[in-house]
């Protein structure tokens, strides 16, 4: 077996590149503990949600200047013709469905469905539904038209994407780009709609992060924040330019190909 450090490494290796590209970082965690038998006190959820710490970093530290002219809008808020109020408006109500649900269905998620097998039907159905999206809609249509019930909806994507194995960027996306955004354009929102959700996913794990990471752990918490934070903004970076002018398809073919992987290794377990 792999040395702890390593795990950490390659773990936060594995949740910077695939919680900002549609293949679904939680499924990859879990498929990586499951395959290679990592310790699962020391790589479990606290260990998930410090990774997510790093991803956080990065998305914020990449949209560092629309962040800013957010908050810098605060005190605009309530002006719907101020385009930065507007996007906090639409990211507020993006952000609600999945408040909701993690409230409501946290432990039966965390409980029932982290397993390898879940996740490899929601890699293939998500996979078909990247197919969907790219034969349908317009692609056309600028961030700025996005309405509130639009929001909302992306917002829906995102709380089911809660279940392992669907990607919340997937899932995202799948959606912005039935609905019309432009390649890009989606990419841009769905990141900046992560950034509440990340957050709130590591303050509602904060005591048993905290009460994990003591001791002999914490060094391997911090590898896990510090590779998955440059991974993750590499994976922003590069990911938007190559939705400009690129499908879904590979990720969908991957996804497809995972899942069929997961399926014959339960198969022969």
């Amino acid at each position: 077996m792999l040395p702890t450090t390593l795990q950490a490494l390659l773990l936060g290796l594995v949740q910077g590149l695939t919680e900002f590209l549609p293949v679904s970082s939680s499924a990859h965690l879990i498929l990586a503990r499951a395959l290679f038998g990592f310790d699962g006190d020391k790589f479990g959820m606290a260990f998930d949600v410090a990774c997510h710490i790093g991803t956080l970093i990065a998305v914020v530290m990449f949209f560092r200047a629309e962040v800013a002219r957010m908050v810098a809008a605060l005190p605009r808020l309530f002006d719907q013709t101020d385009p930065d109020a507007r996007l906090i408006w639409l990211i507020g109500v993006g952000t609600i469905p999945a408040i909701v649900v993690g409230v409501l269905f946290k432990h039966q998620i965390e409980d029932n469905l982290r397993t390898p097998a879940v996740a490899a039907v929601t890699l293939a159905l998500g996979a078909v539904l990247f197919f969907v999206a790219e034969r349908s809609g317009s692609k056309t249509r600028a961030e700025g038209s996005l309405t509130l019930i639009e929001a909302f909806l992306i917002g829906c994507a995102q709380a089911v994407a809660l279940i392992p194995g669907v990607s919340r960027s997937g899932a995202t996306i799948t959606v912005a780009l039935l609905i019309g955004l432009r390649r890009a354009e989606a990419a841009r929102f769905i990141f900046l709609l992560a950034i509440p959700a990340i957050l709130g996913a590591a303050v509602s794990e904060g005591p048993k992060l905290l009460k994990a990471g003591l001791g002999d752990t914490a060094p391997l918490f911090l590898i896990g924040v510090v590779s998955s934070a440059i991974v993750g903004y590499v994976a922003v970076k590069y990911f938007i330019r190559y939705l400009g002018n690129h499908s879904l398809a590979a990720f969908a073919w991957y996804r497809l190909a995972l899942a069929a992987t997961v399926v014959v290794w339960l198969w022969r377990a």
